[in-house]
């Protein structure tokens, strides 16, 4: 996706599949960090998003935080789903 058509929100967990999505508590044991800084991750880097007034955080862009992956990171934001680069770590969650 070129920059200038980029959403002007990142379509974090867009659409939503649950299959996609983790609890700050899960998604802390993944990154061995308290469920407080998962949530902080969510508001500043955008690796979730708040649901039914709770937060669900995309483990798929969780791994990508975790890796320093932003080129990564950058195209989920910006809806790219089919992209080798997104898909690696779509696989790479569905096998953890």
């Amino acid at each position: 996706m070129r920059e200038d058509s980029m959403p002007d929100t990142p379509q974090v967990l867009i659409p939503y599949d649950k299959r996609e999505a983790l609890t700050l508590q899960q998604a802390a044991g993944i990154a061995g960090r308290s469920p407080e800084t998962i949530r902080r991750w969510c508001a500043l880097e955008d690796i979730g998003r708040r649901v039914g007034g709770r937060w669900a955080v995309s483990h798929p862009a969780l791994l990508m935080w975790l890796d320093g992956d932003a080129a990564a990171l950058r195209a989920y934001h910006a809806g790219e789903r089919g992209g080798e680069q997104v898909v690696r770590y779509f696989d790479r969650a569905r096998s953890t």
